[in-house]
This record gives C-alpha cells, structure tokens and sequence, in this order.
C-alpha cells in the first residue's frame, strides 16, 4: 500500500541532488533538449535514465520519436513537428548511508541506510494551439490543463488538474514560473485537484510540481519521489 504525502516546499524533500532536479523540454537550436535542473540550473545527466519519449500531432495521433542520448544530456527527435510531447526520466534508487552521502543503489545493497528513494520526472509540454491531448497513463504525476494554455496569454490564470497515477491529487503545492523561482509557491489543488495557475512569462512558462509517497513493504526504498512539469509559451513566437 502507498500513502500520499504532498511537499511542503519543493525541493527540499532532500537537500540533494537526488530529488531536488526538475525536468523540462526547451527548444535550443532548432532542437527539443531535455533539460535536468533546478531554477536557472541545467546540469549534465545520464542520457540512458529517459524511460520514455511520446510526440502527438494536434489530433492527438502518436509521432514517432527518437531520443538522442548525448554524452551529457538527450535531445528528443520527432519524426515531424509536434504538437504535443511527454518526456519520463527514471532516475533510479538512491540511499543514504550514515554519513550523508547518497549511493544510487536500494538499500538492501547499502547497510545502515537511514534514506531511500526512487525518483522518477516527467515533463508534458505544449506547442500547438488546439492540439488535443490523448491519454498520458505513463506520465504518474501529471499536471493537466482544462484549457488550451496557449490561448490564455500572461498575467491570466490558467486551469488545471493535477493527477496522480491517474487520480485527482488534493493539496499539491503548484510552483508557477519553476525555471526563474523555482522555490516560490503559487498555489495548491483543492479536494478535486484542482488549481488555478498564474501565466508568469510571454516566453516559456513551466509550472511545476512535487510529491512523495511512501511505501510499504519495499525492500529497496522507502518513498517514490515524483516531479512533473507542464510547458508552453505565454504568447506566440514572432520573428
């Protein structure tokens, strides 16, 4: 059985790197990067920890998609321009021995460990206007928009519904603009998961969110740490 416990404040679930990274796509160079980090941070990672990339067209019909793992991060390549992409990151089990420090093992395999946890990210980014957004079950925690975001525009709010392996979550703390205050809260879902988001920037805008859910039973950890984030441009790009 699993309990749900929502953050506090995200981030500082572990004063670490093991759980203290987001996740985002951003488009660099005529490419999507997955970009692992926090605030301002992009930091190298395992390309081998994305579990898993989903490109959509505006109907909500699957894109194939190939995942370029880089020496230092992945760069994510649609067979053609999407409308919609979902992007997971497994970033394995982790345990702390009595001095402080994190292995990335169970903690069957790390003797005395007082922590444990297995982190898993997830990012859902927009990029069209009216794309429909099919079924996301691989995505565990997801923040969902119940209006298209990019018609919206900043300073508005925007609504959304946050889901937990596909179930409404209540009282999940929403960071607003995570890629600039990555720290400062903006709002939490209500009974129904429910929340309305403030649209921070004409550029990009990443709304994110944190949980952890313990676990019984396990031999290995004894919490999931999930993240997720939601991006889109506040207005149209314009050259």
């Amino acid at each position: 059985m699993q309990y749900l416990k929502p953050l506090a404040l995200l981030g500082l679930l572990f004063a670490t790197e093991v759980s203290a990274h987001g996740l985002w796509t951003e488009q660099r160079r005529g490419n999507i990067e997955v970009i692992y980090g926090h605030g301002a941070e992009d930091n190298a990672f395992k390309a081998q920890k994305i579990s898993g990339a989903w490109a959509y067209d505006v109907g909500g019909k699957m894109i194939p998609v190939n995942v370029q793992r880089l020496a230092d991060h992945a760069r994510l390549q649609p067979l053609k321009p999407p409308a919609v992409m979902a992007v997971a990151l497994n970033n394995g089990m982790w345990s702390q021995t009595p001095d402080k420090k994190w292995i990335n093992e169970g903690r069957s395999k790390v003797p005395g460990a007082i922590e444990s946890t297995q982190t898993f990210k997830y990012s859902l980014a927009i990029y069209q206007p009216g794309a429909k957004l099919p079924k996301l079950d691989q995505m565990k925690l997801l923040i969902l928009p119940e209006v298209d975001p990019l018609t919206v525009g900043p300073g508005k709010s925007l609504p959304v519904r946050v889901l937990l392996d596909g179930k409404p979550a209540a009282g999940v703390k929403l960071v607003g603009d995570y890629r600039s205050a990555p720290n400062t809260l903006s709002t939490e879902t209500d009974a129904e998961g429910r929340a309305q988001v403030l649209v921070r920037n004409e550029g990009l805008n990443v709304i994110a969110a944190q949980m952890e859910i313990s676990l019984k039973d396990n031999p290995d950890v004894a919490t999931r740490g999930l993240f997720t984030s939601l991006t889109f441009l506040g207005e149209p790009h314009h050259e």
